[in-house]
């Protein structure tokens, strides 16, 4: 089995050193690390890892940072590099040494061989100074206490319905992959392609399934609640899924938003951001 990872970054420079110490660490390293920059003419490639690593450029969409288009084409390109297994980590997760063979092995069962597979991710703190110790990540942080964790060794399978799915860290074979048929390009910047992706793949017959042992470690970072500055890609995106599957997603967000002032409602119920509240620098 040809393992690829596949990162998408956007001046995420530190968090993306981590996580390639992390994957240089691991039990079984992966065949390849594709790494698709999102605007960001820093990335490059190292040249003293046990893997190589190939780093492909995608320009901004209407100003919005392609997640969707970006996720696709570094499944493109690990396909075309002979990749067998697609494992899609998100930059500010460090793998645990573990990750890449539990997805490897489940990849490889005859029952989850074909599903949508998922691992536990922990938030960890503030790093120190000196930055994280890759050896004491376990003690700093549980497992998202809003998704399935299953303990090292297990799998679960379909625990908690496909709207849990999150693309922090996943795994799909290239046939799994074809089937769903790859993120929804029409979304663009932050939110709902993910929830879209699941959707479309129970709509397939692709189950989900949580890797006990294919853990990571998600680094820490400024975050606001509700996202405020995303509140124009979010209004788009969900307007967009509602279109696709006659709901809103998000709607924690949405709700705030509402409620703060940010967005309004038309008569026909879609939200609309409020031209004062626009985020600056778009």
């Amino acid at each position: 089995m040809s393992v690829v990872v596949v990162t998408i970054v956007h001046g995420r420079d530190e968090h993306l050193a981590r996580q390639r110490e992390g994957l240089r660490r691991s039990t079984r390293v992966p065949d390849r690390h594709v790494v698709v920059a999102m605007d960001d003419p820093s990335v490059e490639a190292p040249g003293d890892l046990p893997f190589g690593t190939t780093v492909v450029d995608v320009p901004r969409t209407d100003g919005l940072l392609p997640l969707a288009r970006a996720r696709n084409l570094g499944a493109r390109t690990a396909v075309e590099a002979g990749a067998t297994l697609l494992v899609f980590l998100d930059v500010d997760c460090i793998p645990a040494p573990g990750l890449v063979a539990a997805y490897a092995e489940a990849a490889a069962g005859p029952v989850t061989r074909d599903d949508l597979l998922c691992g536990p991710v922990a938030y960890l703190p503030p790093a120190t100074a000196g930055g994280y110790d890759l050896d004491a990540l376990d003690g700093l942080a549980d497992p998202h206490p809003a998704r399935p964790a299953p303990a090292v060794g297990r799998v679960e399978r379909d625990a908690a319905g496909h709207d849990l799915f999150w693309s922090l860290s996943f795994a799909v074979t290239p046939s799994t992959w074809e089937t769903v048929g790859g993120f929804d390009e029409r979304y663009a910047g932050y939110g709902a392609e993910d929830t879209d992706f699941a959707r479309r793949a129970a709509d397939a017959g692709r189950a989900l399934a949580w890797v006990g042992s294919a853990r990571s470690f998600h680094q820490h970072h400024p975050v606001s609640s509700p996202p405020v500055e995303h509140v124009v890609d979010i209004v788009r995106n969900a307007g967009i899924f509602h279109d696709t599957w006659g709901q809103w997603p998000m709607r924690g967000w949405l709700d705030a938003f509402e409620r703060d002032g940010l967005v309004g409602r038309r008569d026909d119920g879609r939200y609309v951001v409020r031209p004062d509240c626009v985020p600056t620098g778009r």
